[in-house]
């Protein structure tokens, strides 16, 4: 149908413009979940009876049909249902055919959101995906977006912080946005009595020793030393670091790496230095002049795929953290 901007999403949905057919995609999943909430929210927005007209189904399981029915069901005392649908990236063809019979004739008062960190594009019904609904992308978001959105947030918290406590944060924490969600939410509270977020706070709440294990680990994976890189991951999840804080950390690093990659691309080595922490900033400059793009963005694929198997109870998230860690410094 048409690609939007997660900017445009904003505004059509502000408009009260609802589509029957979307797709959001992409490994930023706090976002793409927001997204997902927003077009909700404005789709039943009028409706008394939201339990009954808001349905979630994951296709890990098969149940095709089941999505189908009650998206062609008609909504209960409301203008519209809304029906969320994940996990169809590994459907047989014949449950992907049930599908693409739903998107050539959608129901005029069903909203159907489906929700994916990626999809094979070679794929007939992906085709068909991206041809009939809303697609909005969801990628991983660049250093200056994460620190626009950490002063909405903060704003939307009723508090400060200055440049260089903001820097601080983004350099502890990284660019994922559900991580940066759960720390500010924590310094928010801590400064509840000032408004104002200070250093001191970031170090006692978020924990120096930590990051600066987290850049260890960054440059271990790099450098390619798997026995030091499970040493320093072990030592940060028996220091009660969160799972999903630490894939949070090492997508940050991967994230900061590709934008370094692309700054050596156009000669920029100063601004690529600057993207690079850690004690062996130019160890990794030499490296990153040895390895290709595709080299690092097929790592930060396999982090979203840690992410979404630890989302999905793949096994324990000590054992997914320990496998991408083998992967990525194999």
């Amino acid at each position: 149908m048409s690609a939007l901007t997660r900017q445009q999403l904003e505004r059509s949905l502000k408009e009260g413009n609802v589509r029957p057919l979307y797709l959001l995609i992409g490994v930023e999943t706090y976002l793409r979940d927001e997204a997902a909430r927003a077009i909700t929210d404005e789709a039943l927005r009028e409706t008394l009876l939201r339990e009954f007209n808001d349905s979630h189904f994951s296709l890990a399981s098969g149940n095709v049909h089941e999505a189908v029915a009650a998206a062609e069901q008609l909504p209960m005392m409301s203008a519209r249902r809304v029906i969320r649908i994940t996990d169809f990236g590994k459907l047989r063809e014949a449950e992907e055919e049930v599908l693409m019979r739903y998107l050539s004739r959608p129901n005029e008062s069903s909203v159907v959101i489906f929700v994916a960190d990626e999809l094979d594009k070679r794929k007939k019904f992906t085709k068909e995906l991206l041809k009939q609904c809303a697609v909005v992308e969801f990628t991983a978001v660049k250093d200056w977006e994460a620190k626009n959105w950490v002063k909405d947030r903060l704003r939307q918290l009723k508090t400060s912080a200055d440049e260089r406590v903001l820097e601080e944060i983004l350099a502890l924490v990284g660019t994922d946005i559900q991580t940066l969600a759960s720390e500010l939410d924590k310094l928010a509270s801590a400064a509840v009595g000032t408004g104002r977020i200070t250093s001191e706070m970031v170090d006692d709440l978020i924990g120096r020793s930590r990051v600066l294990s987290n850049f260890d680990l960054g440059d271990q994976l790099v450098m390619g030393n798997r026995k030091q890189a499970l040493l320093t991951l072990h030592r940060l999840l028996e220091d009660d670091v969160a799972p999903v804080m630490l894939l949070g950390l090492i997508a940050g690093n991967y994230h900061r790496l590709l934008l370094a990659k692309e700054s050596l691309a156009r000669g920029a080595r100063n601004e690529a230095s600057r993207l690079i922490y850690g004690a062996h900033r130019d160890a990794v400059i030499k490296m990153l002049e040895r390895t290709n793009a595709e080299t690092i963005a097929a790592a930060i694929r396999r982090i979203a795929a840690a992410d979404l198997a630890i989302k999905t109870s793949l096994g324990t998230p000590r054992l997914q953290l320990e496998m991408l860690v083998c992967e990525l410094a194999g």
